[in-house]
């Protein structure tokens, strides 16, 4: 029997990104939301700790499912094991062209041109 799927699934959060693994990911019957079930952690030594790794297991303890809108989606990968979960800061380009789709929420940004 082949070994069960684990996706590692990438989503803005905020100012924030997400990398989780998880073993189920699906459409969501809620329109425009993906979602994700039975999160994966690694099992690590409690030598070392990692901290976003810690704030990402407090962050879903508990949560048997998770509902992601799909904009908020950057990628998913199928991949063969679990890794480091991780959060990192959505960093602005500065002078640059370059905006994030705006998410529910988020109030437009206003351009003043003459």
């Amino acid at each position: 029997m082949p070994a069960q799927s684990v996706y590692k699934v990438i989503f803005q959060n905020g100012n924030q990104v997400f990398e989780v693994f998880a073993r189920q990911i699906y459409q969501s019957d809620m329109w425009g939301f993906i979602e994700i079930e039975e999160f994966v952690f690694g099992e690590r030594s409690q030598i070392v700790v990692d901290p976003s790794e810690e704030k990402l297991k407090n962050e879903f303890a508990g949560v048997t499912r998770s509902y992601i809108p799909l904009q908020a989606i950057i990628r998913i990968d199928e991949v063969d094991k679990e890794g480091s979960v991780k959060i990192s800061d959505v960093k602005p380009v500065e002078g640059g062209n370059v905006r994030s789709f705006p998410l529910p929420g988020m109030p437009p940004q206003q351009t003043t041109e003459e």
